[in-house]
């Protein structure tokens, strides 16, 4: 059976009114078109619905029985059909899950946990490590919010830049290059590096920044985080090249210093993503909103 919702309406107005004239008022119709509409609940439910009594119209007994249940059925269909547009973050109770590099949730997780919080005390946010794989967690809902240095290329999922840190050299307090300043090109090719990848790659832009130079360095470990690369500068000899914004709150405490590249290299970029369907929820626009002001805060554009 095919239901028209419009007649839902009538009912309720019906029911609510009465009459005919009053539901028509009610609905902004004309009084034969609501007439038209009782006749149609009234061949569908096979029930009068309202019936003359000298002047006025009586609900029956199964008007009088559904009456409750037709209003709270109208209120939901309304709150499907045009949900609300008001965003109340006293009393938003939502669990978040972000999947972030793991220098940004250092760099701007804790700004933004504090602000979230300080708006909607019941919102959570989990922060999950990033895996070595692509993952569609994205698309499949696992994941609300992701932030990165990578554009996600699925047309269903939104990107946005929302900073760039520019690239610099890690070192020991000591290093033999740290004393002069500056490095150049064959110094840094000449030295051994440590690449930051989380999924074991030796190889990046450097190297092809380094090639038309006829230089080559020599990789000789990776490791999945920032943190744990800084961790193999500290004691020897070997580099780091890694975003200023995400290191330079954390060298100074390890005993490392920064040195400038010697090469052109584009800035490490800073991308938001998530999936379209959330493009126009208020809770994430919301939250969308809040990252981007922490990442900004926290220097990484």
């Amino acid at each position: 059976m095919q239901l028209d919702l419009n007649l839902l309406a009538a009912l309720d107005a019906l029911l609510e009114e009465g009459s005919v004239a009053g539901a028509a008022a009610r609905l902004h119709v004309t009084a034969p078109a609501m007439s038209r509409s009782l006749g149609r609940i009234r061949r569908t439910t096979g029930d009068q619905i309202l019936v003359r009594t000298g002047r006025t119209m009586t609900p029956t007994p199964y008007a009088i029985a559904v009456r409750e249940q037709v209003h709270e059925l109208l209120h939901q269909v309304q709150g499907v059909l045009a949900p609300s547009r008001e965003l109340d973050l006293a009393t938003l109770d939502r669990t978040f899950t972000l999947r972030w590099h793991d220098s940004l949730v250092a760099l701007s997780g804790p700004a933004l946990l504090a602000a979230a919080r300080g708006q909607a005390p019941g919102v959570r946010l989990r922060f999950v490590a990033e895996s070595g794989l692509d993952t569609p967690g994205l698309r499949r809902g696992e994941v609300d919010l992701e932030a990165n240095a990578n554009r996600p290329g699925a047309p269903d999922v939104r990107a946005e830049r929302v900073g760039e840190s520019r690239l610099v050299i890690v070192v020991r307090r000591g290093h033999p290059l740290a004393g002069g300043g500056s490095v150049t090109a064959e110094q840094y090719a000449a030295a051994e590096h440590v690449s930051v990848s989380r999924r074991g790659n030796l190889g990046n832009a450097i190297d092809d920044a380094l090639a038309p130079l006829g230089l080559t360095r020599r990789v000789v470990a990776t490791a999945p985080t920032e943190a744990a690369a800084l961790e193999f500068a500290r004691g020897s000899d070997l580099l780091i090249t890694v975003p200023e914004a995400t290191t330079r709150s954390a060298v100074a405490g390890l005993g490392l210093v920064l040195l400038p590249v010697p090469l052109e290299l584009p800035s490490a970029p800073v991308y938001l993503s998530w999936h379209q369907r959330y493009d126009t929820d208020r809770a994430h626009t919301w939250l969308r909103r809040l990252a981007r002001t922490a990442l900004a805060m926290r220097g990484a554009s």
